[in-house]
């Protein structure tokens, strides 16, 4: 071949010898290569093609001069070298018509993802403004029953008219809902539902919403379970008190409703403001007291010496309200203990105010906190406290002359909620540090538990506008850029093959620090990487995280002593491995959205030196449980480290099937809760 020819200097002349028919040689009179349609510039396409001119014996044609055959065989050698850098030439932009190609395509298939985003995220949108404006339109339908424009029955027929009709009803009213509650009022009465859903009417009575304020995992709940349960048909409402902390960025609409309410709390009616607005499409209405301003004027929500006292005048206030409005839902749903006394006093005072078809719901976040109280407080929200104050309704299991404010949630609700990721009901009921398991034992049966999800809209690796480039199960591409986007980020070595390992934590003892110590010195020796971020929730949590920067200070080790929601993001992207401290995680649920960005869960057992955790599996325990314990709850960190390094498609497999699964609020989450709905309006 021309290409393999090597250029120097010129060969020796080109003699054929031919042995004709009578045995004599011959020589060529002349040899010359023409190169047809070859150009100087290296463009040519045009072939050689060797001449042989007219042949006869030696002794009849004269030799050709040596100079002659020397001058002929360079001036192919000129044409071959020629040929071979038009060849080079034709290579080099074959290479950059494919590469140019290959571009081409990359941006082809950005830009499909980004037009394929961006209808998602209208089709959201274009949902939620309609949800807002369904949940708009029943606020105001309550302002008009406050301020007489209409009775109770008929604020009734068009709160299941906003229900039953949504997306028509949006449609209708978008462009109306500037207008006065009494023009409004007219078009309600000429708008009619053409389709019945069958949804729940809920409301939410609660002390938390995110984002409007958030202590803890309550909050989270509350908007994500709202906002799951409206997507599949219910209509939710939210009653919260009006903080003088609360974030109102995110709640649109907001007014102030032009009429006098009155609630009962310690033997009169006291006057509130009603505040209305909308959350993600969620009808929010908050209850500011007049005469007991201070309630909810002070800095933080919980904490005080009179808690009993703020969440009892709420809890009050709340179903005042509701009656008041002409509201009748199917479900109340109340949250852990400060709406707790809801239960006794819809059963005792108000059931049989228009809310006999209601049914009442209670959730537990946790059995940490429960309001042991004396009973004759009870008097304050218009309970009888001599008639509760028995061990079958709210005496206190161990301090027999007070009242157990969460224990008359579970007592007075026809359905328990208990908000777990991994224990099973079993395991609740017995634990010894609550001090209910008499009460939980005695209701057992309408005890429920069901894991936390999380926002699957805001974490998905697919769609994530925090991340350098977008990744799924289906194209996992991505996850390798963020991977090296972090680690350029916080100043680590960029390679693909060195195993990162994160951490989001926000709380961690003093003796689980220690032991972590330990494990990450085990796993530094193996060249791993450690990216730690403290949520900064914990007095103490960040200096301890700068005292380990300090002594394991190394160039594979990084401590992010501040939560940054965006970091957030990327760390979980592009970490292989992150540590849990626990798999019930519900507040950060960081082993819920690592499984959704393919980094591998792993619990750290701080007290186990070998690092692994093991537990019997349960049936009797969440679709998530039991998924956890068939593939991460038993392998420690060594071992995953082991796999990653040995077998990374057993690796990437497993990755692959946790990114497919759905824990999110929409999945097992809300299906339990509907079911939930469904059997307790059964009654």
């Amino acid at each position: 071949m021309l290409s393999s020819l090597s250029i120097g200097k010129a060969p020796p002349p080109l003699i054929c010898k031919i042995s004709p028919a009578n045995g004599k040689p011959f020589r060529a009179s002349f040899i010359c290569c023409v190169g047809k349609n070859a150009e100087s510039n290296g463009s040519s396409s045009g072939r050689f093609q060797l001449e042989l001119g007219n042949q006869s014996s030696d002794e009849n044609i004269p030799q050709m001069r040596s100079g002659e055959l020397e001058e002929k065989g360079t001036d192919i050698w000129e044409l071959f070298r020629e040929a071979q850098q038009n060849i080079l030439y034709l290579n080099k932009q074959r290479i950059m018509a494919t590469e140019e190609l290959d571009r081409v395509k990359r941006e082809k298939s950005s830009l499909l993802d980004r037009i394929e985003q961006l209808e998602r995220t209208k089709l959201i949108n274009t949902r939620k403004d309609k949800l807002s404006i369904s949940a708009e339109l029943l606020l105001r339908i309550d302002s008009m029953v406050l301020t007489s424009l209409i009775g109770s029955k008929e604020a009734s027929e068009f709160r299941r008219l906003v229900m039953d009709s949504k997306v028509s009803i949006a449609d209708y009213f978008s462009e109306i809902m500037h207008k006065k509650d009494t023009e409004l009022l007219i078009e309600l009465r000429h708008f009619s539902g053409k389709s019945r859903k069958s949804g729940y009417h809920i409301i939410h009575i609660c002390t938390e919403m995110a984002p409007v304020v958030s202590v803890g995992s309550l909050a989270l709940y509350v908007t994500g379970l709202s906002r799951a349960l409206q997507r599949k048909g219910n209509l939710v409402e939210v009653i919260l008190p009006k903080y003088a902390s609360l974030n109102l960025n995110e709640v649109h609409g907001l007014r102030e409703v032009e009429a006098e309410f009155h609630s009962y709390f310690d033997g009169q009616l006291h006057g509130n403001r009603i505040w209305t607005g909308v959350v993600y499409g969620i009808g929010v209405t908050f209850i500011e007291p007049l005469y007991y301003s201070s309630f909810f004027s002070c800095e933080n929500i919980y904490g005080y010496s009179n808690d009993f006292e703020r969440f009892t005048y709420f809890s009050r206030a709340s179903l005042d309200y509701i009656v008041k409005a002409g509201k009748q839902p199917d479900v109340l749903h109340i949250h852990n203990w400060e709406t707790s006394i809801v239960g006794p006093l819809f059963w005792d005072v108000f059931v049989n105010q228009g809310l006999g078809g209601t049914r009442i719901m209670l959730t537990c976040q946790s059995f940490e906190s429960q309001c042991v109280e004396q009973p004759e407080k009870l008097a304050l929200c218009g309970l009888d406290s001599h008639g509760l104050h028995r061990s079958d309704r709210l005496q206190d299991n161990n301090k027999y002359h007070l009242v157990n404010v969460l224990k008359a949630g579970v007592v007075y609700s026809n359905k328990v909620i208990i908000m777990s990721s991994m224990q099973t009901k079993a395991q609740i009921i017995h634990a010894t540090t609550h001090g209910l398991e008499p009460t939980l034992t005695i209701h057992k049966d309408k005890l429920v538990v069901a894991p936390p999800g999380f926002d699957s809209s805001a974490w998905d690796p697919s769609v994530d506008r925090f991340l350098p480039q977008n990744y799924s199960a289906d194209n996992m591409k991505g996850k390798s850029v963020c991977k090296a986007s972090l680690q350029q980020h916080l100043g680590l070595q960029e390679q693909a093959s060195i195993i990162l390992v994160g951490c989001i934590v926000s709380d961690i003892s003093d003796i689980e620090l220690e032991n972590l110590r330990t494990l990450i010195w085990m796993a530094s020796r193996r060249g791993v990487q450690f990216v730690f971020m403290g949520s900064g929730q914990t007095p103490g949590l960040n200096t301890a995280l700068e005292y380990f920067e300090e002594e394991l200070k190394g160039e594979n080790m990084r401590f992010l002593n501040k939560y940054d929601e965006a970091l957030a993001h990327l760390v979980l992207a592009g970490s292989d491995i992150m540590l849990c401290p626990s798999f019930d995680d519900t507040v950060l649920q960081v082993p819920l959205k690592a499984m959704r960005y393919g980094a591998m869960p792993i619990l750290l057992n701080f007290t186990d030196r070998t690092f692994g955790h093991f537990v019997d599996g349960d049936l009797e325990g969440t679709k998530f449980s039991r998924y956890i314990n068939d593939n991460f709850i038993n392998i420690p960190l060594s071992q995953a480290i082991n796999e990653l390094k040995n077998n990374p498609s057993k690796w990437d497999k497993k990755i692959v099937d946790a990114m497919t699964k759905d824990f999110s609020w929409d999945a097992e989450c809300c299906d339990i809760h509907i079911s939930a709905y469904t059997e307790i309006a059964n009654l």
